[in-house]
């Protein structure tokens, strides 16, 4: 006769119960909707689209009425535009102001769409001296001038923590470091300065420098007052554009972006657009229009007074650009 051996029954330990009840609860919720499932980066629009990038209302807003059949499209609180501009499938968007907001942005467009270039339009406060307001710029590269280390003060001057190679001077205990980006086709690197994809510089070469740009703005609220620049607009391609989380409008600082950057521009996201362009293999390129001169500007920042004006400018550039590139 075969004897079984009859095991006591195992109790339930108070964790065990805790475990249960939890699985019971959190089946009870995604059951019931109301525990969202992971966000997951699925396409919304397959067809292939040139992104136009804005990164705040008066960019957009210059842009916005060109579109040709316009659809807009919500994601996570944010409208993206498709329809058509100069011949083009697009899709137009604001990244948002400043360098976090423009990296999320552009890595949330490029996840949703199906992009195949990049294209920025925007106002910029200007750094070169032989720029001025209204003036559109396409820099060849850009870089985050506050991707830096802040170095101690000793009795033998400013020690940081760690000195790089190809760094660009520091100003006074602002020390640049670069930024470190990888990409799947080859290894990660430091960079100071991101170069803007050369095919398509190379286009705005041939094809912006020349066009008529505005160069009078009407007064707030028509008030009839309207204000003249002292020359006409002008288009200039290369150099160098630098981008941080700062609103600049200081001489000093603008004349240290000058010398140890070659800085041309300066802006609150477009070295990061085109870092996250470039993890992607994506090419981009930037358009900036001056509408201050980043503390270079005789009594006070004039960019509530020709924002507008430089935002319409860079439309136009970009348009024109648009309209010149291949299908």
């Amino acid at each position: 006769m075969a004897l079984k051996m009859i095991l006591p029954a195992r109790r339930p330990t108070m964790r065990t119960n805790r475990r249960w009840a939890a699985f019971r609860i959190g089946l009870a919720l995604v059951s019931a909707g109301l525990v969202a499932a992971p966000a997951q980066a699925q396409k919304v629009d397959e067809t292939p689209r040139t992104v136009v990038m804005t990164a705040f209302g008066p960019e957009f807003d210059a842009l916005s009425g060109a579109i040709g059949n316009p659809k807009t499209i919500a994601i996570n609180g944010l409208n993206f535009v498709t329809g058509t501009l100069e011949g083009h499938s697009v899709v137009l968007m604001k990244s948002g102001v400043s360098v976090v907001n423009a990296a999320m942005t552009t890595q949330l467009v490029i996840d949703r769409f199906a992009v195949r270039r990049i294209v920025f339009s925007g106002i910029a406060g200007g750094v070169d001296p032989s720029l001025a307001i209204g003036d559109v710029v396409v820099p060849e590269a850009w870089g985050q001038y506050l991707e830096a280390s802040f170095a101690r003060e000793t009795p033998q001057g400013w020690q940081p923590p760690e000195r790089f190679d190809g760094a660009p001077a520091n100003w006074r205990f602002i020390y640049p470091r670069g930024t470190t980006v990888s990409r799947a086709d080859r290894p990660a690197q430091r960079f100071f300065t991101i170069p803007a994809d050369p095919a398509l510089i190379a286009l705005a070469r041939k094809v912006v420098p020349g066009l008529a740009l505005s160069a009078c703005v009407d007064g707030a609220g028509g008030s009839g007052d309207r204000q003249c620049l002292p020359r006409a607009p002008r288009v200039d391609v290369g150099g160098v554009g630098v981008t941080a989380g700062i609103y600049a409008d200081n001489a000093e600082f603008r004349e240290y972006l000058q010398i140890a950057w070659h800085a041309r521009v300066l802006d609150m996201e477009s070295a990061s657009v085109i870092q996250v362009a470039w993890a992607n293999a994506v090419p981009a390129i930037v358009f900036r229009s001056l509408s201050d001169l980043a503390g270079g500007d005789a009594d006070a920042n004039r960019m509530d007074t020709f924002m507008h004006l430089a935002s319409v400018n860079s439309a136009r550039v970009v348009r024109a650009y648009l309209a010149a590139l291949p299908d």
